[in-house]
Formats: C-alpha cells, sequence, structure tokens
C-alpha cells in the first residue's frame, strides 16, 4: 500500500524554502499523510540527503508517532520523547530532532519517508536511522514519501 506524503512548505521535487534549512530557522516542515492503513499501530519516518559527499546523510529519524496522526506540525520539538509518546532518534547531527538542510555545495535531494507499522517500537531515544530500519523489517504495512530539493545561497 501507498502513502500519500505533502508538505504545505513544498510540493514535491520542488524547493524546500530556507526556512527550515541551515541557512534559515532549521526548523521541521509541515508535513501531512493520507491513505494510512486501520491495521497501523504507529507512524515512523525517516529523512535524509541521499546526495551529501560522504553518503546518505540524516536528517530526522522519528518512530511511535500515533497511527491517527495526519501529519507533524512546523516546528517539531528537537525532544527525545514528544507528548503524544513520538520518539526522536539520533540524526548525523550527533542530536534528536529535526536538522535541515545544509549541503556544502551544489543542490540536494531530501526525501522525507513515511511507514506505517503494524507494531510499537521498543528502541531507545539513542537509536540512528540503522536502527530503526532494523526494527521495521517485516512490520511496514504501507510506505510513502516526498522528496525536496535545496541548494545554500
Amino acid at each position: 500500500m501507498s502513502i500519500s506524503v505533502s508538505s504545505s512548505a513544498f510540493e514535491e521535487d520542488g524547493m524546500i524554502p530556507s526556512k527550515y534549512t541551515c541557512d534559515g530557522e532549521d526548523v521541521s516542515p509541515p508535513l501531512k499523510w493520507e491513505g494510512v492503513p486501520e491495521a497501523t499501530k504507529c507512524i515512523a519516518l525517516i529523512s535524509d540527503d541521499p546526495d551529501a559527499p560522504m553518503g546518505t546523510w540524516v536528517h530526522w529519524v522519528m518512530w511511535n508517532i500515533p497511527a491517527d496522526a495526519q501529519g507533524l506540525p512546523e516546528n517539531v520539538p528537537p525532544d527525545a520523547q514528544l507528548p503524544d509518546g513520538s520518539r526522536q532518534g539520533i540524526t548525523d547531527f550527533g542530536r534528536p530532532g529535526y536538522g535541515g538542510p545544509c549541503p556544502p555545495s551544489g543542490t540536494h535531494r531530501y526525501y522525507f519517508k513515511v511507514y506505517a507499522l503494524d507494531t510499537m517500537l521498543e528502541l531507545p531515544t539513542s537509536a540512528r536511522k540503522g536502527d530503526l530500519l532494523k526494527a521495521v523489517e517485516n512490520h511496514v504495512i504501507a510506505e510513502g514519501q516526498l522528496m525536496g530539493r535545496y541548494s545554500r545561497r
């Protein structure tokens, strides 16, 4: 099954506004998703940049987002655990929460991948993308993604 992922801040394959990057306020963009199956127990999110010079750079790792959530608001706090039970893992910036695009050169692609899971995850807040991907194996019942681009001023 496929989840439709969108943002009011940018379109699929569009440019991400600098507000959501290291050149601006570096806050997370608003995200919206549709098509989450009824059997979903929670939602997970990974945002990364496959165009980084040293390999894919991880910008956001989040899991146990409530199954009935229809998205995430702008400027999700960078707390390891949020009041709704969502958890945020460690990014390649070395901290929990969102870290915005900050490419050293050129235009990079940034993927926001959403996974509907058939189970809640028991991961420590020190978890990284690899830990999350291992934990979701055989538990993804639907997924979708939104891709935006960014280049420095």
